[in-house]
């Protein structure tokens, strides 16, 4: 199976509504248009669905994405230890910064989320957007290693 881009979201406000998209535009060294993250070091989120219906059995519940409130969502994969790598999605360049750590807001969605989320860094990653490109859902997703 290819990895590829399953969900895009917006974050309209820092703590406010993820709105689902089915496109983005992304500015380099900025974020995504319309994102309420700009610039800095944690430009865009990204979440492993594997990671997410991973912590779901933890919890023994399906767990809705938007609660972990990433920008992205790729399929097929892992994003474990990938601090310093490029991550290609469709137009996309992103260089992963870091592992994003669950926060208290994980739990407001979903009592014992945060926890879930802890181990093998399936709160995801962020970064910076290296380049102007736009995506949509269904783009494909791989490591870099050109860059």
């Amino acid at each position: 199976m290819s990895a590829k881009l399953e969900s895009i979201w917006i974050k309209r406000a820092k703590g406010g509504p993820m709105d689902a998209v089915a496109q983005a535009r992304a500015v380099g060294d900025r974020g995504l248009v319309g994102n309420a993250d700009q610039g800095g070091h944690r430009q865009v989120t990204v979440i492993a669905r594997e990671a997410i219906e991973a912590a779901g059995i933890e919890l023994g519940l399906v767990v809705d994405p938007r609660f972990r409130r990433a920008n992205l969502m790729v399929g097929g994969l892992d994003l474990r230890e990938s601090r310093g790598r490029v991550l290609r999605i469709g137009g996309l360049r992103l260089e992963v910064r870091g592992e994003t750590r669950p926060c208290e807001l994980m739990d407001r969605a979903l009592p014992g989320l945060r926890k879930a989320l802890q181990p093998d860094w399936r709160g995801g990653v962020y970064g910076v957007v290296l380049e102007d490109g736009t995506i949509r859902v269904g783009d494909a997703a791989c490591w870099d290693d050109l860059s």
